[in-house]
């Protein structure tokens, strides 16, 4: 379980993430991919909704009922009359007691030049025979007041998706970074196949093996015996202790990456006996450092298990 430090850190986390986030800023700043960003944090997601909607919808999807759901919007405002519009629209939450936050995303006329050209895409703004450069200047003005007013700016011009997802997710999570990331750790056997989604994958067949024991054989993992049987084994011990160092080193970096999904599995010859100890052992592990965790055991199925 989460020790009391990182408990106090999710509660002043939960308690300063306001109840509606929109984002807006310059065509191509990445917008989409930071309404992405609040997706995967299980905020209620609208792409291009128009301001006069946000305190109908925040209704509709239940944001001041006080289940702690929170909405995120993007809006294009490059008109003069929608950004007075989204003004209306923020004092009207308020006026609700809604809590909102305003972010804008911003590049350099450069970097969007090299963009639409890489993508080939007509500028949204660009009227006929109109340059994107023209274009871009002409959306920055009409966007200079709704930058202005920003709870949050972010230039993107330089800045990886990791980086935004990290920027946003700091800003805007009542959760802890470790507490974003899913980890599903799941047991398999070789036999069966290997798996192609695991992003860590170890294999357990070097530790003394309970098949060869007729009181274990057609026990499994999750059985006291057999769990014993693996995890108090001397190897298993030095093994554990080297691999939970390692865990240790990598789990950090990948929530530093900003990786939404991790899978880890531990494979032995039938996914029976010890990658199942060592999955759940592995599951409880990172349980217990923070990390949101789901343990499941892919082959279990398939073993000749004793049913009473």
């Amino acid at each position: 379980m989460p020790d009391a430090g990182q408990r106090m850190r999710a509660a002043e986390n939960a308690a300063r993430v306001p109840d509606v986030v929109v984002i807006t800023g310059m065509s191509g700043s990445g917008r989409t991919q930071a309404l992405h960003v609040f997706e995967d944090m299980g905020y209620f997601c609208i792409d291009n909704l128009p301001p006069r909607l946000l305190l109908q919808l925040a209704d509709l999807v239940g944001i001041n009922s006080g289940v702690g759901r929170h909405l995120a919007v993007t809006c294009d405002l490059r008109s003069l009359g929608l950004f007075n519009e989204l003004n209306d629209s923020l004092t009207q939450l308020r006026e609700h007691e809604l809590t909102v936050s305003l972010v804008f995303l911003d590049t350099s006329d450069e970097v969007l030049r090299r963009r639409y050209d890489e993508n080939r895409r007509r500028h949204p703004l660009a009227q006929p025979g109109e340059s994107v450069a023209s274009a871009i200047e002409r959306e920055r003005e009409q966007l200079a007041g709704v930058r202005e007013s920003a709870d949050l700016v972010i230039d993107t011009s330089h800045l990886r998706t990791s980086a935004l997802r990290s920027r946003l997710r700091r800003a805007y999570s009542e959760l802890t970074d470790q507490q974003l990331m899913e980890v599903s750790v799941f047991s398999f056997g070789f036999k069966h196949g290997m798996p192609v989604e695991a992003d860590l994958m170890i294999d357990v067949r070097f530790l003394p093996n309970p098949f060869y024991d007729p009181e274990m054989r057609t026990l499994t993992g999750n059985d006291r015996l057999v769990s014993d049987f693996v995890l108090k084994n001397p190897t298993t011990e030095k093994f554990l202790d080297a691999w939970y160092r390692l865990l240790d080193v990598a789990m950090p970096g990948y929530v530093a990456e900003g990786k939404s999904h991790l899978s880890i599995a531990v494979g032995c010859t039938g996914g029976q006996h010890r990658s199942v100890a060592i999955a759940s052992a592995t599951a409880a592990y990172l349980e217990k450092s923070g990390y949101h965790v789901s343990l499941s055991h892919r082959d279990l199925s398939l073993a000749n298990v004793r049913t009473s």
